[in-house]
């Protein structure tokens, strides 16, 4: 993974944003299933909670607020004694992503907004 860090584009910025994901290899039971953000930039993210395998080139919807954005996996990771995945993804579309002006500062910004919310 160290290699992809050297091909990024954009740094990743560490924030925490809750969103709804669907995907094709979700069971029919949970149309989507909440799971958060670890990391973003201006065109992915790192996506935690994740409780279905998925495998690179999947297809995935993700709802943050009233934005849904078209993305596909790059990436995933199991996380140890746990059923959860973490999951590098990419967007399909070029543009705004997720509709917050990125800098270095966002990410402390981001989180004095998530706890006055």
């Amino acid at each position: 993974m160290d290699n992809a860090a050297g091909r990024r584009k954009h740094k990743r910025l560490k924030m925490v944003l809750p969103v709804r994901v669907w995907s094709k290899g979700a069971s029919d039971e949970a149309p989507y299933e909440l799971a958060h953000t670890l990391d973003i930039t201006p065109r992915g993210a790192r996506l935690a909670a994740i409780h279905h395998e998925l495998k690179p080139g999947d297809r995935l919807m993700v709802q943050y607020r009233q934005r849904k954005i078209q993305f596909r996996v790059i990436w995933i990771r199991p996380m140890e004694g746990t059923s959860e995945y973490q999951v590098g993804v990419e967007a399909l579309e070029s543009g705004e992503t997720w509709g917050l002006e990125l800098t270095d500062n966002t990410s402390a910004n981001a989180s004095a907004e998530l706890v006055n919310s």
